[in-house]
């Protein structure tokens, strides 16, 4: 008998995934990485030099800015990989009823601009103007490439390690709602200066780590990289535990939140460490590097900070006291956007 309960919106809770994940044949030793909780990309061996990162992810929350958000999304995770993106292609949807030229123009220009700024090649994709949408949804997939043998993953996290972060907490959930809920945000009696900060943080600090992965990566000894996303900082750390069969112990109030941030998750009853997070990277590294991956990334403009460190154990996420991290399979911010 099929399982009656619908599902709630957003990614798909960790048990249910990681059930479908490991029905997945992944024995191809061309599959050096393959699909798994808190695995950023798929990394191939094709024979070459190099080994093949591959990454493919849609912009579902967002409509302004959709294309950056796209180009800057699939890139962090091939990043956070230790590699270099190259190439892309975008599935561009477009709901029937109200998509226009002048919509579909303003995407590909959002697009194509922020490929150019990160050194991407748009190769190809598709478009379409369909029922199936109610509004813009742009499904990215992109490959880069890394140096046999220096690809980082999320499972590489080592007893020991401490567990920096780089960035804050909620950057492009902050800047989401303010681009989203901005006018009703403005019957709250927000500012449209505080409104205009909020909504530039997409760009400042940015959602985009590729400056900081590329320099945590060049300073040494380091051991794992994950881009968090949706579930915050909180899921983001669940699934750096889970990849990495480690238990990581961290300190939630080490977590950076900026003031902004902090008013409109209190307006909007959200944590903070349960908003959408990209912008924001994840690094486990030897305790003897530490403050060389720190100063590099520090070197990048991007803050950096120890928020825990990694043990022996069952893979979870606590509080020095013990206390199990909250975990956030569906994302705080859908509840500020449903409304």
């Amino acid at each position: 008998m099929s399982d009656p309960q619908l599902l709630p919106g957003g990614k798909l809770d960790l048990e249910l995934l990681a059930e479908l994940l490991g029905r997945l044949l992944t024995d191809d030793p061309s599959v050096v990485q393959g699909p798994g909780i808190g695995l950023d990309a798929a990394i191939l061996d094709d024979g070459g030099p190099d080994l093949l990162v591959a990454k493919t992810d849609p912009i579902t929350f967002a409509t302004d800015a959709i294309g950056y958000y796209a180009v800057a999304v699939n890139s962090n995770d091939i990043a956070v990989c230790g590699a270099e993106p190259r190439w892309m292609m975008a599935t561009v949807l477009l709901p029937e009823g109200s998509a226009t030229a002048a919509r579909a123009r303003d995407i590909f220009a959002q697009i194509t601009e922020a490929c150019q700024k990160m050194g991407v090649i748009l190769v190809g994709g598709h478009t379409e103007v369909t029922p199936a949408v109610t509004q813009p949804v742009v499904v990215g997939a992109m490959l880069g490439r890394v140096e046999r043998g220096r690809q980082v993953s999320a499972a590489g996290a080592r007893p020991g390690d401490v567990v920096l972060l780089a960035g804050a907490a909620a950057i492009e959930g902050t800047a989401l709602l303010a681009r989203e809920k901005a006018d009703d945000l403005r019957r709250r009696g927000y500012d449209a200066e505080f409104l205009r900060r909020c909504a530039e943080m997409l760009y400042d600090p940015g959602i985009s780590v590729l400056p900081a992965a590329r320099a945590a990566k060049q300073a040494g000894g380091l051991h794992a990289m994950h881009d968090p996303t949706e579930g915050g900082i909180a899921t983001g750390l669940w699934e750096m535990a889970l990849a990495s069969g480690r238990r990581i112990v961290a300190d939630p109030g080490a977590v950076p939140v900026a003031p902004e941030t902090a008013s409109l998750c209190a307006e909007y009853g959200l944590d903070p460490l349960g908003v959408i997070a990209s912008g924001a990277l994840l690094l486990a590294v030897d305790p003897v590097g530490e403050s060389a991956v720190r100063q590099a990334i520090l070197d990048t403009g991007r803050p950096c900070v120890a928020i825990g460190h990694v043990e022996e154990g069952e893979a979870a996420v606590v509080t020095h006291d013990a206390r199990l991290w909250p975990r956030y399979d569906q994302d705080e911010v859908t509840k500020a956007l449903g409304g």
